[in-house]
């Protein structure tokens, strides 16, 4: 019952924040699922719960997409994509590297562990370092953000961040921005959700989704992110974008901690 609660909560409050922040869900979603599951688990799960929430925001907002930026920005994304959850096969299967006890807490760090809780720690500098923050991207580096964002979107999840740091600088409307923004964001979810699927059931790894719990966890997750959409467009006026990278990224910061250290 506390994993229901605990994802269903998450889901509501982190859906609603991309609304509007065009990132946030997969970022702080995955570590909650990875507290009850196996992290590449945790992060195929979040992809299915990522994908029903980009779907229902191209329900909202896909009309005001711009076509231009998903073929120049989204292509390369879904080529990279499936490289980085190659990537996240080859991690999986290595053994821990240190195994400690903190009182009744076994702690256990694994290869994916560590280098998914460092990317998070690089992606939390992103919402809070003020030189990071300002870092724009000129139109011309689209094909490159692709690529980037992509990759981190197959190997972790974490592609919003870098896609919003490009898109956010290339003079489109606020509504064209979140449209966009979705579009993209199923296409690569669509990608890796594929990828993850070939690999976990294909390749000796069917015990992904074996656990009888994870699918209604990962329904849960959906319904709750179908909420959070919901709520995240009738307060889309009343909170800032830095309220929100500051919130995100401390979360963020926290739980890499926890993750990288094999507390989580």
């Amino acid at each position: 019952m506390i994993s229901y609660f605990t994802i269903g909560i998450s889901a509501v409050f982190v859906s609603g924040l991309t609304m509007f922040s065009g990132f946030g869900l997969g970022t702080l979603l995955m570590p909650v699922f990875a507290i009850f599951f196996p992290v590449e688990t945790a992060v195929a799960a979040t992809a299915l719960v990522h994908g029903a929430n980009s779907f229902f925001k191209i329900a909202a907002v896909g009309k005001h997409a711009d076509r231009s930026l998903v073929i120049s920005f989204g292509l390369p994304a879904i080529l990279s994509a499936f490289a980085g959850a190659i990537v996240l096969s080859y991690l999986s299967g290595f053994p821990e590297l240190l195994s400690y006890e903190v009182g009744p807490i076994m702690a256990e760090i694994t290869p994916i562990k560590l280098v998914m809780g460092l990317l998070m720690i690089l992606f939390a500098l992103f919402e809070l370092w003020p030189p990071l923050k300002a870092i724009s991207f000129n139109k011309k580096y689209l094909f490159v953000g692709g690529l980037l964002s992509g990759f981190f979107g197959g190997l972790s999840g974490h592609q919003g961040a870098l896609r919003s740091a490009f898109l956010s600088k290339v003079g489109i409307s606020p509504q064209a921005f979140i449209g966009t923004n979705a579009m993209i964001g199923f296409m690569v979810d669509m990608t890796r959700i594929t990828t993850y699927g070939l690999i976990f059931w294909g390749v000796n790894q069917s015990q992904t989704f074996g656990s009888d719990d994870i699918w209604p966890l990962i329904a849960t997750g959906i319904a709750a992110a179908f909420i959070g959409v919901r709520i995240g467009k009738r307060f889309l006026d009343k909170i800032t974008m830095k309220t929100i990278q500051n919130l995100t990224g401390i979360l963020l910061l926290g739980i890499a901690i926890l993750l990288a250290s094999g507390m989580i």
